[in-house]
């Protein structure tokens, strides 16, 4: 016997795969939902952890910042005074410039070399005078420059050929200078003048010691 199946099979296969693939969504769904759920409580956990870092790292950098202001305003209270310190002994060093001055200066004149003025604004000293040739002019440069840790950077600004009465009514030619030099300070003056003595006491110690020798007596 033959069987015809008259029935819409088609559309029961249709509603069947249907029905299948909502289930299979809703189950989807219903998981995704589970997964979520777990994940979403410690997803806020970590962030209330990371906001609670955050709290904590902003308050110790405005501690630190605090702590940076203080140590900037100790610096600068440090280097005022510091600064007052340097001036407070620059002024004690500096009582006792003109004496190095004026010693120093008869020191370093060559013969035939005479100072007519001089004039001192604070580290920086103008000597103006009369010389008897250029040589003599230029021998006083380099004795300031070489000669004497008390007096650095000679410099000539001018100097100008002149003439000298002498008490027999005779006329000389001489030179006119204007020398402008920095007068160190002590303190520098000092500093330059011990790497000298340094290198001078060791040649004294190493020159070689004289033995005396006694004949034998038998």
């Amino acid at each position: 016997m033959i069987l015809i199946n008259l029935l819409p099979h088609r559309e029961a296969a249709r509603k069947h795969r249907r029905d299948v693939f909502n289930l299979s969504l809703g189950m989807s769904a219903l998981l995704g939902g589970l997964i979520a759920g777990a994940v979403f409580p410690w997803y806020g956990s970590e962030i209330s952890a990371q906001q609670n870092s955050n709290s904590i790292l902003t308050a110790e950098i405005t501690k630190l910042e605090g702590q940076i202001k203080d140590i900037a305003g100790l610096e600068t209270e440090i280097a005022a005074l510091k600064a007052r310190q340097q001036a407070v002994e620059d002024l004690q060093s500096d009582r006792n410039l003109p004496v190095h001055l004026l010693t120093e200066l008869v020191q370093q004149l060559p013969d035939g070399v005479f100072i007519a003025k001089m004039v001192q604004v604070d580290q920086s000293v103008t000597i103006s005078g009369t010389a008897q040739s250029n040589e003599r002019v230029s021998e006083l440069l380099r004795n300031l420059g070489n000669n004497t840790p008390w007096f650095a950077k000679p410099e000539l600004v001018e100097i100008v050929a002149g003439t000298l009465t002498l008490p027999t009514k005779e006329q000389k030619r001489v030179s006119n200078f204007v020398i402008k030099v920095r007068l160190v300070r002590a303190t520098e003056a000092e500093k330059a003048v011990l790497p000298t003595a340094g290198a001078s006491a060791p040649a004294a110690a190493t020159a070689p010691a004289k033995t005396a020798s006694s004949p034998v007596k038998q």
